[in-house]
């Protein structure tokens, strides 16, 4: 909930002296519709239990904060971008996924987009809307803790970024020639 903050006073968080980038855009249409049919739902919930004001006062409660949640949800991939800095590269998705990638262990980057994503041993891959825009791989594997506590070693990480050309060339690679993506 701390991120509805954050975003309403148009602050980043972790971003320093690194270069952000977003990701938040090509989610914001389907996660403001959710929020929206979550509303709606508290007003139809609202009119159907207004015969029982306990259960109305309990469900009402409850929808709320599932529209505030939904919002907040959106609000902490908007706060919290993937960032570029002098010695790592920060791969972020909301406050679940935060991994730092020393910038020399990175083998090359690509702007690469796939729409597909199959699990594979030693990848991983942070689609928003089914996409990802950017191909890390790294020469070490790093070790990534998953939200349940899991630890694996990546060795290639896929991600959306709403600017992927200027990631790639921030981080000190040529974008892919016209044949590439």
């Amino acid at each position: 909930m701390a991120s509805l903050w954050l975003w309403a006073a148009r602050r980043t968080h972790g971003v320093g002296g690194g270069t952000a980038f977003g990701y938040a855009r090509g989610q914001a249409a389907m996660m403001y519709g959710f929020a929206f049919v979550c509303a709606v739902e508290t007003v139809a919930m609202s009119v159907l239990l207004r015969d029982w004001p306990a259960v109305h006062a309990v469900v009402l409660v409850l929808d709320v904060y599932t529209v505030v949640f939904v919002v907040a949800l959106h609000a902490a991939s908007v706060v919290r971008p993937h960032v570029v800095g002098a010695d790592a590269l920060r791969v972020r998705r909301a406050v679940h996924v935060d991994l730092r990638i020393p910038r020399d262990r990175i083998a090359s980057v690509r702007r690469e987009l796939r729409m597909t994503h199959e699990r594979a041993e030693g990848e991983l891959d942070l689609a928003v809307g089914a996409q990802t825009t950017v191909t890390v791989e790294l020469s070490e594997p790093v070790s990534h803790v998953t939200f349940l506590g899991r630890r694996h070693e990546v060795r290639v990480v896929r991600f959306h970024a709403e600017d992927p050309d200027g990631l790639v060339r921030t981080l000190g690679a040529a974008p892919l020639s016209a044949g590439g993506v």
